[in-house]
């Protein structure tokens, strides 16, 4: 299946400009582009961005910025250099959102701040991603995702029992601060159609997006002064291995979910029991459930485990790996996964858009483009730059 639509999606005729690179800007503006904006990518002429030769590559060419880089045109400019500044700062004005993530001030020092994006567009909304923020003791230092997985309580939540903590191994920190980006530059975007009023300036962090997703845990501990037990888990939220060394998950966190899966395994009787009536107290009987509900599963394969808990209506899910995802019946009826045909690679295979909008539908246009490939397009198309202008400064290397 390939995404394509003849209807425009919701962001048509907004114009985002992705001057941030690898990923949590990237990332904002792939969920952008995927809703029809017109994302033009500002790279470095001779360096790119580093995601372009992150993790696997196909004949030379990073998959993973294939992806993240869908939807997005792609011009080359050196912001070091005077002219090339210029060219932002004219591209600026075309622009309703742009997305960086430079060390605060970074801009400011190529000319190409939010006051200089501001005095050729107020409407321009800007917005920068950065470890800790615009401000406070941390502003300066170096961040990346690892930082703010270790620094919102994420690692220590998922630790071993030995007590040493884990991190993901894929990028949650930059993935949820895209996310929230994308999220505050559409309430911006919303601000400024509805009311006229000038743009502004976004604040986002890699660490504060993602220390809303450990829930109501600065609340409880400054309430009660409880710190989070590992992992959470409890033998009614758990994995369990099947007879043919399959794992399955299951989650039964109300007492209605709790009593179905005692009737998959036969002792319903234990829902009389004072005990079971809330989810603490089932919790605290862990020892007496968690032996009862493994060795229930663990006697049978999977595909009998699974269809046991659908007939009675229990939350339960095989845990998978990735070629799982792509044959399973209904992440392919429902195209969770697309084929993009890309000119260097040919058909490739990527996530879909994750919004379904059936009045204004998402869409996958086409993949990362090569650097610099729209540059002429952009700036002698669309910002009123000569060729010559543009000869010269390919010349100097300004431009790519």
């Amino acid at each position: 299946m390939t995404i394509s639509s003849t209807t425009e999606g919701p962001l048509s005729g907004v114009r985002v400009i992705d001057v941030s690179t690898v990923l949590a800007g990237p990332f904002a503006c792939q969920l952008l582009g995927d809703l029809g904006a017109d994302v033009i990518k500002v790279e470095h002429p001779r360096l790119g961005d580093p995601m372009r030769h992150m993790g696997a590559e196909l004949s030379g060419q990073g998959l993973w910025f294939k992806v993240l880089s869908r939807n997005k045109r792609s011009v080359g400019l050196d912001l070091h250099a005077p002219a090339a500044a210029e060219a932002f700062l004219r591209l600026a004005e075309t622009a309703d959102v742009i997305v960086e993530n430079f060390r605060p001030g970074t801009l400011e020092r190529w000319g190409v701040g939010y006051d200089a994006i501001h005095a050729r567009n107020a409407r321009t909304i800007l917005v920068s991603i950065t470890g800790f923020g615009q401000s406070g003791p941390y502003a300066e230092r170096p961040a990346f995702g690892t930082l703010a997985e270790a620094m919102s309580g994420v690692a220590t939540m998922a630790k071993t029992a030995e007590g040493k903590p884990v991190l993901p191994i894929f990028g949650l920190a930059d993935s949820v601060a895209g996310m929230a980006a994308a999220i505050a530059a559409v309430s911006a975007l919303y601000h400024v159609k509805g009311t006229k009023a000038d743009g502004q300036h976004i604040d986002m962090t890699l660490v504060e997006p993602l220390l809303t997703l450990i829930g109501a845990q600065p609340t409880i501990y400054s309430a009660l002064g409880s710190l989070p037990v590992r992992g959470s888990t409890s033998a009614l939220r758990d994995l369990y291995l099947t007879k043919d060394n399959r794992w399955v998950a299951i989650s039964a966190t109300t007492l209605e979910s709790a009593t179905r899966v005692m009737h998959v395994i036969g002792r319903q009787d234990l829902t009389a029991s004072d005990w079971f009536a809330t989810g603490v107290t089932r919790a605290e009987h862990d020892a007496v459930l968690a032996p009862l509900i493994s060795d229930w599963i663990k006697s049978r394969p999977r595909d009998e485990v699974i269809a046991a808990f659908v007939t009675h209506k229990a939350a339960i899910a095989p845990v998978y790996e990735i070629d799982d995802i792509l044959t399973d019946e209904h992440f392919v009826q429902r195209g969770v996964v697309t084929a993009v045909d890309d000119p260097e690679l040919g058909l490739i295979q990527m996530q879909s858009p994750i919004f379904r909008m059936p009045a204004t539908p998402t869409s996958i246009r086409h993949s990362g483009r090569t650097l610099g490939a729209d540059t002429d397009e952009v700036l002698i198309g669309e910002l009123g730059y000569t060729s010559q202008e543009v000869a010269d400064m390919r010349a100097i290397k300004a431009i790519a």
